[in-house]
């Protein structure tokens, strides 16, 4: 889609009163619960903050070491069957996209407005219940603007409304630094993510093992070869917005000859580049989202408002995030080389950035092309209420497996 094609909001007749700068001394404005807020004004005050803080804070830290030893207790099957090994790990991952799902729905209910282009036509339908059902291909490479930390929980959650269900198929690019978080970082390196540096001579031996392995054909029983699911999601921008990552790329742009982004920063192509190539021929396409939430001042950055406190505690998350989606075919990139690459994908990133501009001047994307009239309008929700309860089940059924075996040896015991 070519940004000429993007429409755009007509010149405003009446005068325009400049906004008071609410936010002037305050490091956090997101923690002031007077101020102008996105997501208005606060709904809880300190006291029920801090509860809510608890119970968040319990329920992710539980379900995380739950996770955490069910993928260690799993590790054993590699020795034995690493297909099975790797089928039982994308379990552990579906049981973490269905924590941070549920963490959602109940403590941070979010709205999500969805449109898209004529190339994922007939791939995004409405369920009679409400929930938006996607069919997007099991093999794919997910690209992202990338506004705050949180964008790849709201784009695991795309992974769950898939049909089928690729929740326990994601996989991400992290900084190398999250590998020393407590239980997190070890859970994440079993979940086989991509840990970078930031150096690619140090990240590209990384890449190509961890490619290698996402692209490697397995033969099932019968003979047939097939490759196992994959969603690998990329942030070209490397890091989240904001005014300092602005600020480094409009530098980045003048010196380098380039047009500036007004909405995001230009993106990286060597990493994505290397991706691609790595994986042309098991993968068809690349799917591109545009992320935008609702409410944030031109100019503003959506770490500024949407932190995990006012969010999940304050009870201020997003009013609605908003989802554009587009399809690129590898065939039609320019993979052979990295120059023209580079040229392509700025090119996307300035139509991304055009989409971008027509939401904070309209509120919304442009209406769906996809064969779906308007936009699509859901929340981040579970299928069955009871859906939580997978987190814990298989640690339990084996809980419950061992006593019953320490129970028949004391009984054998006590025979003999």
């Amino acid at each position: 889609m070519a940004t000429g094609e993007l429409r755009h909001r007509p010149p405003a007749t009446k005068q325009v009163v400049p906004e008071p700068n609410l936010t002037a001394g305050i490091a956090n404005p997101a923690l002031d619960p007077n101020i102008a807020h996105p997501g208005g004004r606060a709904k809880y005050g300190r006291f029920r903050a801090r509860l809510r803080a608890l119970s968040v804070s319990m329920y992710f830290a539980c379900s995380c070491v739950v996770i955490h030893l069910t993928q260690i207790i799993g590790i054993p099957i590699y020795l034995v069957d690493h297909d099975f090994y790797y089928s039982y790990i994308s379990l552990t991952k579906a049981s973490f996209g269905l924590l941070i799902t549920t963490m959602t729905q109940w403590w941070a209910p979010t709205l999500i407005r969805i449109s898209g282009d004529a190339s994922v036509a007939g791939q995004l339908s409405l369920t009679p219940d409400g929930r938006v059902e996607c069919a997007f291909p099991e093999r794919m490479v997910m690209i992202a603007n990338h506004q705050i930390y949180t964008d790849w929980l709201y784009l695991w959650w795309v992974g769950y409304t898939n049909s089928p269900q690729m929740h326990g198929h994601i996989y991400i690019i992290l900084k190398e630094s999250l590998k020393r978080i407590p239980v997190l970082g070890p859970a994440c390196m079993l979940y086989g993510f991509i840990f970078m540096s930031r150096k690619m001579a140090v990240d590209q031996p990384r890449l190509a093992h961890r490619l290698g392995k996402l692209k490697t054909r397995h033969t099932d029983p019968s003979g047939k070869q097939f490759l196992n699911p994959m969603w690998l999601l990329l942030f070209p921008e490397g890091t989240n917005l904001s005014g300092n990552g602005r600020n480094k790329s409009a530098k980045w742009a003048e010196k380098s000859g380039l047009k500036d982004m007004q909405h995001q920063m230009l993106p990286r192509s060597a990493g994505m580049f290397f991706c691609l190539n790595e994986l042309k021929g098991t993968v068809g396409y690349v799917y591109d989202c545009t992320v935008a939430y609702e409410g944030i001042p031109r100019g503003k950055y959506g770490e500024q408002y949407f932190t995990l406190s006012s969010t999940y505690f304050q009870g201020r998350p997003p009013k609605s995030v908003n989802f554009y989606w587009r399809r690129f075919a590898l065939d039609d990139m320019p993979l052979d080389s990295q120059m023209e690459f580079d040229k392509w994908l700025r090119e996307r990133w300035y139509e991304k950035d055009a989409l971008l501009e027509q939401y904070v001047s309209t509120g919304r994307f442009p209406a769906n092309g996809a064969g779906i009239k308007g936009h699509i309008e859901t929340e981040v929700r579970t299928r069955y209420w009871w859906e939580f309860g997978k987190i814990f089940i298989m640690l339990g059924s084996f809980g419950m497996l061992l006593n019953l075996m320490l129970k028949m040896a004391r009984y054998f015991v006590r025979g003999v």
